[in-house]
């Protein structure tokens, strides 16, 4: 994926290619690990329930309350990285959580299984919105866009690729007396830490102080980010608290993430059940296809979106609805089309992201947009939480696998009504309040 080149000034775009060179594949092999530690569980669920005696509760609630402590820790900890800056705090968690996650492959018990999850949760309250807020501190808004897609390509590609590892990772049951879903911990949670290392030696906490940037290419980026700031309305704080615009975004981010996460965590077990298997290599091979598909989507849409931004709000609202018809269709087709169904839940689910994440620098800046990203992921956070909770609760309540799946996309269509209302609000809110 190439950067494009949306500035008169060629020094500003030749500045912008060489941040993206400088910082995009490292921000995509990160956020690729983070995001295979994070649903790993996923594929281990069957495994792990039969040889720790977890119930579908003692699961729902391990896999939701990861976000309980990024819902709590989400905000301070975007406020202490822009306190101390990036290259110590992403390192720093990206380390911390690795080992966790490493950890998690000698658990005995649901208790210690839901005690680290939590402490995961609170590793990774930092690391996401931290990145978001790196791109918006090295890259200026008409390519904001395509930098955050570029990094969330990583979630379908740890996803597909991941499918395939994790399954292979535990057919190594019984090898030296461990269980294979401790081999996966084990395995997938050391790149983390090598990567956090990294980073440390790696990372520049602000463009003003970037060593590879020369003194008139740092002259230019800071100028033109400084030029997109002095734009926002809020900049501070409690600004951030108070700006209704930004709870309707973060009440967007809410309920996508619980269908995405009720989608996430299920969906091995799910593709399993339609082939009638149980969940290894094979199953996870088909498990890996919707996200391949999302590869794309996620490419091509944010591009798209950027080239004609007035297209954002709109764009988003129909790959949500498309997201939601997904999750219905799958519930009750039979297998090849249920498989076709989820790419297209996947599709939406995952290409809206780096949309959305557009939003919140148009209307913040400074410390406020630290905030805001950080209650958005927040408020996210807390949807992902009660993702795995509402499906397994829908599914009981309506004594039915497919009611999770029609519980879920009705807070996908809810989302989507979000989107669209937000445009008006956008028009007739923070217009207004820029007026006052």
């Amino acid at each position: 994926m190439k950067i494009i080149a949306a500035y008169q000034d060629p020094l500003l775009n030749k500045t912008v290619t060489k941040v993206w060179v400088r910082l995009m594949p490292l921000l995509f092999i990160l956020y690729f690990v983070a995001f295979i530690d994070r649903v790993n569980i996923g594929f281990a669920k069957d495994a792990m329930q039969s040889d720790l005696h977890l119930s579908d509760n003692a699961y729902a609630l391990g896999a939701g309350i990861f976000f309980s402590a990024y819902a709590l820790f989400g905000v301070p900890a975007n406020l202490i990285l822009n306190r101390i800056g990036a290259r110590k705090w992403i390192s720093m968690t990206t380390i911390v959580w690795g080992a966790l996650s490493m950890t998690t492959g000698f658990i005995t018990n649901e208790y210690e299984f839901v005690l680290l999850r939590f402490f995961l949760g609170v590793a990774e309250a930092g690391f996401y919105p931290g990145i978001l807020l790196l791109a918006s501190m090295f890259f200026p808004d008409k390519v904001r866009g395509t930098v955050i897609s570029a990094f969330v390509l990583a979630v379908p590609f740890a996803l597909a690729l991941g499918s395939p590892i994790s399954g292979a990772l535990l057919e190594l049951e019984g090898l030296l007396g461990y269980a294979g879903w401790t081999w996966m911990f084990i395995i997938e949670g050391l790149p983390a830490v090598f990567t956090g290392i990294f980073c440390y030696f790696y990372l520049d906490d602000a463009p003003d102080d970037a060593k590879f940037l020369s003194s008139d290419e740092r002259a230019v980026l800071c100028g033109q980010l400084a030029k997109e700031s002095k734009k926002q309305q809020v900049r501070h704080f409690g600004g951030a608290v108070k700006s209704m615009a930004l709870w309707h975004l973060a009440l967007i981010y809410g309920f996508l993430q619980i269908g995405v996460y009720g989608m996430l965590f299920f969906l091995p077990s799910q593709v399993a059940a339609l082939m009638g298997t149980t969940i290894g290599f094979k199953a996870s091979i088909v498990a890996s296809i919707p996200y391949i598909a999302a590869i794309f989507g996620v490419y091509y849409i944010p591009r798209y979106t950027d080239r004609h931004p007035h297209l954002r709000l709109m764009v988003a609202a129909l790959i949500v609805i498309l997201a939601a018809i997904g999750l219905v269709v799958s519930a009750y087709a039979s297998a090849p089309f249920a498989i076709v169904a989820l790419s297209f839940s996947a599709i939406g689910f995952l290409a809206v992201q780096p949309i959305f994440w557009t939003f919140p620098p148009q209307v913040l800046s400074g410390s406020a947009l630290a905030a805001g990203i950080g209650i958005c992921t927040m408020v996210g956070a807390i949807g992902s939480f009660f993702a795995p909770i509402i499906r397994v609760e829908s599914e009981r309540l309506l004594a039915s696998k497919s009611g999770g799946l029609v519980v879920l996309s009705l807070c996908t269509l809810v989302c989507a009504a979000l989107i669209a209302t937000f445009s008006v609000y956008r028009q007739y809110g923070y217009e207004k309040q820029a007026a006052a």
